[in-house]
């Protein structure tokens, strides 16, 4: 499943380009500005589940680092300071990794 068929392929854009220079990512503003916030639970469950690229049913720091990359091809990888940053504040048991029902935009 595509980003595109979930998100507005322009609203991707712009929320890539807006965090296009490394350590300038927040989590927040970006799923705001790529329309998150206002889809469906089901909506965000199937974001998550092209994110999570190995079907583990988690998002792991590895694969959080290429996140922007799921979204669009020529995203950009995140710094591990912004990988880090982003686990850290989504990661609400503290196992290391982001399930799909700690997802709270």
């Amino acid at each position: 499943m595509a980003m595109s068929s979930i998100l507005n392929t322009d609203d991707i854009k712009k929320a890539l380009d807006a965090f296009a220079v490394a350590d300038s990512f927040d989590h927040k503003k970006f799923f705001e500005m790529v329309g998150l916030k206002s889809k469906s639970a089901d909506d965000v469950k199937k974001v998550f589940t092209v994110l999570d690229a190995d079907n583990s049913g988690f998002i792991e720091e590895e694969e959080l680092k290429f996140v922007l990359k799921g979204f669009a091809k020529d995203g950009r990888d995140l710094t591990d300071k912004e990988t880090k940053a982003f686990l850290k504040a989504a990661d609400k048991d503290g196992d290391g990794k982001i399930g799909v029902d700690a997802v709270r935009l």
